[in-house]
């Protein structure tokens, strides 16, 4: 099982946030349990972005076995079909492209995504398997 994992739950890990911290650390034990766990570059740069030195982040997703698995053009292409028809729709600037880029690596390249935010997975991504904290 390949478990693809969005930025908000490794940092609720990684930050020890109180809230979302504990959820999120059974999670993705169990996620770790059953398989690999892997990132896009858009969820490894925001990981890198909370800290100082981008090599603390390398050394914490390496510590939490997080395999860094580069996007292809099946998930570009995905992406951007998603983002634009977001768009189109009236979809607002809230949501952003990495939004997109996160969903589609999970769908293409993983067997689910491991993320808080199930509502705009779900809506944008009908196939692909969610696991909530």
């Amino acid at each position: 099982m390949i478990s693809a994992l969005d930025s908000s739950v490794i940092l609720d890990l990684l930050m020890g946030d109180p809230r979302f911290g504990p959820a999120s650390t059974i999670v993705v034990r169990r996620a770790s349990a059953e398989g690999r766990l892997i990132v896009c570059s858009a969820v490894w740069a925001e990981v890198s972005a909370a800290y100082d030195d981008p090599r603390r982040a390398a050394t914490a997703l390496d510590r939490m076995e997080v395999e860094l698995v580069p996007d292809d053009r099946e998930v570009a292409a995905m992406a951007g079909k998603g983002w634009r028809a977001y768009r189109r729709a009236g979809g607002t600037r809230r949501r952003v492209l990495t939004d997109f880029l996160i969903g589609a690596h999970a769908g293409v390249m993983a067997d689910r995504l491991v993320t808080r935010d199930r509502g705009f997975y779900r809506s944008h991504f009908t196939g692909l398997t969610i696991l909530r904290p």
